[in-house]
């Protein structure tokens, strides 16, 4: 069964609920700052372990002390819907235990 996109209200009551978290290009993003590059690599390492469980996947892009996540869902024409929000919060709530913010 395919996963229906959200709505334009749908997608903004949602974003209230994830502070940090934005639209860039029908897309879902943002960016976490870390302490150094072991931190950043660990959070990656921890978001790639939470997108297997889900099987749904996220652009992760590694830097010196950032990760940048940004995630839409190709099963529906790369809008955005339930999935994204879930993994979303998901990644928000393991953040902070590796020092991002």
């Amino acid at each position: 069964m395919p996963t229906q996109p959200l709505s334009q209200k749908e997608i903004e009551d949602r974003l209230r609920e994830l502070p940090g978290w934005s639209v860039d290009a029908d897309r879902l993003t943002r960016t976490y700052r870390l302490g150094d590059h072991f931190a950043a690599t660990a959070l990656v390492v921890h978001v790639a372990q939470i997108q297997q469980e889900l099987d749904h996947h996220s652009d992760l892009t590694l830097g010196y002390n950032t990760v940048a996540v940004a995630v839409s869902t190709h099963s529906a024409g790369g809008a955005l819907t339930e999935k994204d929000f879930e993994l979303a919060e998901r990644v928000d709530r393991i953040a902070p235990g590796h020092g991002a913010n």
